[in-house]
């Protein structure tokens, strides 16, 4: 008989694994969740994901889905009564997709760098990083939420910023969405993080500051 029911396979400080937590609460999907120790990967991981063997994965029913974005899509097909995710125009959809794969081609890859430079060289990348982000936000004008009234899928692929970037700035000493840069972004961080959903899954503050100035000093060093 084949397995039944719902598991998220993720690892407690991942944005990206977050992602499917929301999609799923906001459907109202109850589900199993199973955090990995990314340097030591279960079986049961390395089984469902042989390909890239990274988190999330979604196993729905013995049948995986990798890869955040397309485990979210997944999400909003799968269980259509629930709560929409995807716009219901094809064109508002397409949008969404577009500025979905910006943010995580372009506005994600220049993030990064700001966890790892200092001085000069920060500055430079922090500069780089908020006029792609200026550009994003042009998607928040007029609007509560990139999805509109309600959280959407550009929000959930983009919601992570909200959570994960003032510990990145924190542990970097870096300002980068700040009230003059980024003012629709800065204010869409309270409102996204407000939303009841969203703030349930949110890891604790402390133990990524921990986990992050870590990273940071073994980056430096190296």
């Amino acid at each position: 008989m084949a397995e039944k029911g719902v598991k998220v396979f993720g690892m407690w400080a991942s944005p990206m694994a977050v992602r499917v937590e929301w999609a799923l609460r906001l459907k109202g999907v109850e589900y199993e969740y199973i955090d990995e120790d990314l340097a030591n990967k279960s079986e049961a991981l390395l089984r469902y994901n042989p390909v890239t063997k990274k988190i999330p994965v979604l196993v729905h029913d013995g049948k995986p889905i990798a890869e955040s974005t397309v485990i979210v899509e997944y999400i909003d097909e799968t269980w259509k009564d629930g709560y929409p995710i995807m716009p219901a125009d094809p064109y508002e959809r397409a949008q969404a997709r577009f500025w979905a794969r910006f943010a995580e081609e372009k506005c994600n890859a220049a993030l990064y760098p700001i966890f790892a430079t200092t001085g000069e060289a920060q500055r430079k990348v922090v500069q780089e990083a908020q006029q792609l982000l200026k550009t994003l936000q042009t998607e928040l004008e007029g609007k509560k939420f990139f999805g509109g009234d309600a959280v959407g899928y550009l929000d959930i692929v983009v919601g992570w910023y909200a959570h994960w970037l003032p510990v990145i700035e924190e542990v970097s000493g870096a300002s980068v969405v700040t009230e003059e840069e980024l003012p629709l972004m800065k204010a869409w961080f309270d409102r996204f993080l407000a939303v009841d959903v969203i703030k349930a899954t949110l890891p604790d503050r402390d133990r990524m500051l921990a986990l992050n100035k870590a990273r940071r000093e073994q980056l430096l060093s190296a």
